[in-house]
């Protein structure tokens, strides 16, 4: 097993984003814009009264990870079919509850194509955690840039991989991928694993990562090391890793008692990225005719100017 070593490391400074929402971004960031197949990683903390009301996306899959607290979900009913709940609360709200969100928001090559329209609103109230989480877009390959919007969550008891056994001093959540022989029932398009690793002072494990995938860490609590004697990383510190021939995976190593971080790999994807906005695509024209069918309500925005989410719009 040859581990993968860290070729860039980015802090991810915490800045003010909209009304009411700090961010921490490193990809996406002029210090790490492009990372194919990945568009953007946030690391956020919503206060009251702030979220992510009605808006468009087309042409990559958003995947939404909280950290703690909790978050609702809501899209136009017949989106998805009639059996699709028009809010859907990922978890009970409580200390570090897990909601995912794998959409996926596509267009056609030619003229079809869809999109989809939605809000995501962090849920407030009396003892309940301020909501903190992760935002994370991947790019899709342009031939599946076509398909119809999907829609995939995951609830608090998603698969858990024990490296050491349950009694060790491992536990990771399978977001996405394999792990440790537990494998996650989400089925994204285009390749993306996605792992929360927790670790205690002094655990070291190897996760398999397949070959020419880009990876990187993104350190949420305490401190790691990467390959057999790297330096130690701290929290808010995105490191890229290598992606050499021979490189099966990579070693990562706890260096404080409550270590907590993200493990993200994903297929590369040779094509060009034009993105405007929420709208991503592979050529200015398609941006453009994206921007005229949403102003003008077609392929997958009809109800762009009509519809109005419920937890939106309080």
């Amino acid at each position: 097993m040859t581990s993968r070593n860290v070729v860039k490391k980015v802090l991810s400074i915490d800045t003010p984003e909209g009304a009411g929402a700090r961010v921490r971004r490193s990809i996406g960031s002029a210090s790490l814009r492009n990372l194919t197949p990945f568009l953007l990683l946030d690391h956020f903390h919503i206060t009251e009264g702030a979220g992510f009301p009605d808006h468009p996306h087309r042409g990559q899959a958003t995947v939404t990870y909280m950290l703690e607290g909790s978050s609702r979900h809501e899209i136009p009913q017949d989106i998805l079919g009639p059996s699709r709940p028009a809010v859907s609360n990922g978890c009970v709200p409580s200390v570090n509850s897990t909601y995912f969100v794998f959409i996926v928001n596509l267009n056609c090559p030619v003229i079809q194509g869809k999109g989809i329209i939605h809000a995501e609103m962090p849920v407030h109230g009396k003892n309940v955690p301020e909501p903190r989480g992760l935002q994370l877009w991947v790019d899709l390959p342009k031939n599946v840039k076509m398909t119809e919007p999907s829609y995939q969550e995951l609830d608090p008891e998603n698969p858990i991989a024990y490296p050491e056994g349950k009694d060790g001093n491992i536990s990771i959540k399978v977001i996405s991928g394999k792990s440790h022989g537990v494998e996650s029932p989400v089925r994204p398009l285009g390749g993306c694993w996605y792992f929360h690793v927790m670790m205690k002072n002094g655990a070291t494990m190897f996760q398999d990562i397949p070959a020419g995938w880009t990876a990187f860490v993104y350190i949420l609590k305490g401190a790691v090391s990467v390959g057999e004697s790297g330096p130690v990383h701290d929290a808010f510190h995105t490191l890229v890793l290598s992606n050499a021939d021979g490189e099966t995976g990579v070693r990562l190593t706890a260096a404080t008692e409550d270590t907590s971080f993200v493990l993200i790999a994903g297929e590369p994807l040779d094509q060009t990225v034009f993105q405007y906005g929420p709208f991503v695509m592979t050529n200015q024209e398609e941006i453009q005719r994206t921007l005229m069918d949403y102003r003008t309500g077609r392929n997958g925005f009809e109800k762009a100017h009509t519809w109005k989410s419920k937890i939106g719009n309080m």
